[in-house]
């Protein structure tokens, strides 16, 4: 158990890896072992849709002996799974792809990865990151009847923290800084640092709102947009979802100084912000500043990004249109939060939008300004 999050499990040998019946067959091995290669083994609900692998061990005086081997491999496996929360991006990133970087990095390309619960669609999103780690195709494991062999595998991610690295845990020191650079490789994102002239130079910082279409939406955000666009910011309006083109919407946040939305997966595309840029997380009414520090609070610091909160008012939440003032949804939050998740989830998340104060929002932003790094001084004639 690489943490309460994940478990790896790692072997050299004589290894045949026979994916569409979730063996893998492992010479030498004491005993046969089970394990999810998806790092989120705390949350039963993600991790009853990850598929699960036996270890099984064999010699060779087995019998039956193992299948013989159809394809053989000189670089090791490495195995895990895109099942569990995938899909959402906060997940993607969080239990998938910083745990896969965190993994397979020392390997320098030089090993093969082997993919459970493989959705096309969610491969050909993070393509350009698995060519910075891989020089080999994913392989489909679930639906592939050949039997692989290999010299060494890994199943499984080490999992440090939410959205992050621990370089005293990790091979060389490897930080999600180095993360971030290996996005940048993978996406070509031109922009290292922001800064008040903003990406073209000309004094305009970028303002980058993220926009939703369900819960948690911005009731009032042209008017958002026009109060930035006054300040001289130059903005734009943006939602992520499935269905977005990573690369186009990996270079839209890499041009932008001050991101803004509201708590949600949109904001992990802070990974694709430059170092200095300003993350400000508009926080839900309800008590939730310690769902929010934990997911992109505490990991903006290590990203090298500004962070601001913007707490949201009870008179700026639509759920004062939904109950009356002593219903206890609006007078005692953490009354809501002990009846659990889902009640807390229902109440805060599902059901919540917000109208930001314009003179709040405006002071917001003169501070995000505030802190950018100032323009750099031109090079003498």
């Amino acid at each position: 158990m690489t943490s309460k999050r994940s478990e790896r499990c790692e072997a050299a040998g004589d290894i045949r890896v026979e994916g569409n019946a979730s063996l893998i067959h492992i010479n030498p091995l004491s005993k046969s072992w089970k394990t999810k290669p998806y790092a989120r083994y705390h949350d039963p609900v993600a991790m009853a849709h990850v598929r699960e692998f036996t270890l099984k061990p064999f010699s060779s005086s087995s019998s039956p002996p193992p299948p013989a081997c159809t394809k053989n491999h000189s670089v090791p496996g490495f195995l895990f799974s895109n099942g569990g929360f995938s899909g959402n991006l906060y997940h993607d990133y969080t239990d998938v792809l910083i745990p896969l970087f965190l993994t397979t990095r020392s390997f320098r390309g030089e090993v093969r990865f082997l993919l459970s619960g493989l959705k096309p669609w969610w491969v050909t999103k993070f393509t350009p990151l698995f060519r910075q780690l891989t020089n080999y195709d994913v392989l489909d494991v679930d639906n592939d009847g050949e039997i692989h062999c290999f010299p060494r595998i890994v199943v499984g991610s080490t999992f440090h923290k939410d959205m992050g690295v621990d370089p005293s845990k990790s091979p060389g020191g490897v930080s999600v800084v180095d993360f971030k650079r290996t996005l940048r490789a993978a996406f070509d994102l031109p922009r290292a640092s922001a800064s008040r002239a903003g990406a073209r130079g000309d004094g305009k910082p970028r303002l980058l709102i993220i926009s939703r279409k369900s819960s948690r939406r911005f009731l009032n955000e042209k008017e958002m947009a026009a109060a930035g666009a006054a300040m001289g910011f130059q903005v734009r309006i943006a939602e992520p979802d499935q269905h977005t083109d990573m690369a186009t919407f990996a270079r839209l946040v890499n041009s932008a100084d001050v991101m803004v939305g509201v708590h949600g997966a949109g904001l992990t595309n802070m990974v694709f912000l430059p170092a200095g840029a300003v993350l400000v997380q508009v926080v839900p009414f309800g008590g939730l500043e310690w769902l929010t520090r934990v997911t992109f609070k505490e990991p903006a610091a290590d990203m090298e990004v500004r962070y601001m909160d913007y707490n949201v008012q009870l008179e700026e939440s639509s759920l004062l249109d939904q109950y009356p003032r002593s219903h206890q949804v609006l007078a005692d939050p953490y009354a809501v939060h002990k009846q659990g998740w889902d009640a807390l989830k229902t109440a805060y998340l599902d059901k919540q939008n917000v109208r930001l104060d314009l003179d709040r929002f405006r002071a917001t932003l003169r501070d995000a300004l505030a802190l950018l790094p100032p323009a750099a001084a031109p090079l003498p004639a």
